[in-house]
């Protein structure tokens, strides 16, 4: 092995002290671009912990003119099942409009229509929901006659991201490592919607362990995007979004380690919330990087967020918040400085903060350390906690991952001790930051994507764009944020916006995106016209 190997650079070294001669066997290219990443990663953190992180940018005004005034929303009984949303099915279901049967067999005639071509469900729990569904059925009849309620969530079709336990069911993490891993319990978080009487529909797509971009060397094919089935639907909880904007599913639950149920939701034009850290328990969940993941959400609406929300934690409903009066610091420098935003999201941006300006509220621009310095603690973080949970796997059995993960995942073996400590330290300084911000202002408004998803057929710009956003920011500080459909692009792509707020504060930032999703009016539906 010594002779073999004697006239490869110094990282082979670092990959064969670290168990990969399998992998150096399979792909040597992979594993040298891991170590690459891996010194470039620790020399920029190691950098920034030296010095005083700072952001830059440009002054912003709100913009003169009127904003476009609120459209009448549809009424719920207006609405397709499909486009009901929590809120309204959980209206119609009490009313004894709607039976959750009904609306589940909708469902499902939708997503036998369109799913063979959108990849959202890697696996479909046909029958099993419509046990669930006939159950809830019968317990409203009960409710109708005199009964007691049943729970908020009660007959809500659902989805979970395929790194999420279901009793009974494969967790394959979309890979071949585990396509035949049946969980023997579940989740905490599908343990809390079963107790609502949520009926489970399937398990969504994910990139591979939640890591990597969309990849065609795993069990199952990428979950497409649903206004393009040749885009991309963002990730890593792509069958998330593309679930929820394709009229499959009212909610669905993904993770977010570093922006992966915002991004979906982003592209896909609904709503992804990401609440703060433990908000909603992860046990079950198979981990990336346990110090950065966190549960989330993607639904139609700001509304149902707070539905589904409320009814998982015991929180009361936070309703609408008036926006006068909320401070409100737009952090422009990230779409303007940081990274040069599409001019469709920079004025999606701007109008954002012009409706909550003319509403009252005191929108003022802020500033906070740039993007490169969140991403760096970010990946130096991410690496290191993962290495440990894979390392065995990528030592034995390399060849049975995705080419991408492969890679991404052997950047932990070559990171040096001092640059983990130095994240770590960096990764304090940036929420402490934070915390001090959010002294001076209530809600932070900034970009979610810097422009929109690529096309699958050019995995460079894939590649390229998917590092182009604005999400990480909260999930090294573990404060809640959320994104908010706003408007398309003119080639008719989804188009976001991000609020966040501080730590423990999802009431205020719910009611203030409910509020702010009125004034925008109803967002558009894919138009499903492939």
């Amino acid at each position: 092995m010594g002779d073999r190997f004697s006239s490869m650079p110094h990282w082979s070294d670092a990959a064969l002290k670290a168990g990969l001669q399998r992998a150096m066997d399979l792909d040597s290219d992979a594993v040298s671009a891991a170590a690459r990443r891996a010194t470039q990663v620790a020399a920029t953190v190691r950098d920034l912990a030296a010095t005083a992180p700072s952001g830059a940018g440009t002054s912003w005004s709100p913009r003169s003119g009127t904003p476009r005034q609120p459209e009448q929303m549809d009424r719920a009984e207006d609405l397709p099942a499909w486009r009901m949303g929590i809120a309204g099915l959980a209206t119609a279901f009490r009313s004894g409009e709607l039976k959750p049967s009904v609306v589940l067999q909708d469902l499902l005639d939708r997503i036998d229509r369109y799913d063979p071509t959108l990849n959202a469900f890697v696996r479909l729990t046909r029958d099993r929901a419509l046990v669930e569904a006939r159950a809830a059925d019968a317990r409203f009849a009960a409710f109708q006659s005199g009964g007691t309620e049943p729970p908020a969530l009660c007959g809500i079709p659902y989805g979970v991201k395929d790194i999420i336990d279901v009793e009974g069911l494969p967790t394959t993490c979309q890979s071949h490592l585990l396509v035949d891993n049946v969980a023997s319990s579940d989740a905490d978080i599908v343990r809390m919607l079963k107790q609502e009487g949520a009926v489970i529909v399937g398990k969504l797509a994910t990139h591979e362990f939640a890591n990597g971009l969309p990849s065609f060397d795993l069990p199952f094919p990428p979950a497409r995007n649903p206004w393009n089935p040749e885009h991309h639907p963002g990730g890593s909880s792509s069958g998330a979004g593309t679930a929820v904007a394709a009229g499959f599913l009212p909610l669905a639950i993904g993770s977010d380690t570093g922006g992966s149920v915002r991004h979906p939701a982003s592209a896909c034009g609904v709503v992804g919330f990401k609440p703060g850290y433990e908000r909603l328990p992860v046990k079950g969940v198979f981990p990336l990087s346990p110090t950065l993941d966190h549960v989330g959400l993607v639904t139609h609406t700001a509304e149902d967020a707070d539905s589904a929300y409320a009814a998982l934690t015991g929180s009361r409903r936070a309703a609408e918040r008036p926006l006068a009066g909320l401070r409100v610091g737009y952090v422009r420098h990230f779409h303007t400085t940081d990274m040069d935003a599409i001019e469709d999201v920079a004025t999606a941006l701007d109008m954002a903060a012009t409706h909550m300006s003319a509403s009252g509220a005191d929108v003022t621009e802020v500033f906070l350390p740039p993007l490169t310095t969140y991403f760096a603690v970010n990946r130096v973080i991410l690496h290191a906690e993962a290495w440990p949970i894979h390392r065995n796997w990528l030592r034995e059995t390399p060849s049975a991952y995705g080419r991408a993960t492969l890679e991404s995942l052997m950047v932990g073996a070559f990171l040096d001790p001092t640059a983990v400590t130095a994240a770590r330290g960096l990764r304090d300084r940036l929420r402490n930051e934070m915390t001090a911000l959010f002294d001076n202002v209530d809600l932070l408004l900034c970009a979610s994507s810097m422009e929109p998803p690529a096309r699958f057929d050019d995995p460079e710009e894939t590649a390229r764009t998917y590092v182009r956003q604005a999400r990480t920011p909260f999930n090294i500080t573990g404060f809640p944020a959320l994104t908010l459909p706003f408007g398309l692009t003119g080639e008719g792509h989804p188009l976001s916006i991000q609020l966040a707020a501080r730590e423990d504060a999802e009431d205020l930032l719910l009611g203030a995106a409910i509020a702010l999703e009125k004034l925008r009016g109803p967002a558009p539906a894919p138009p499903m016209a492939w």
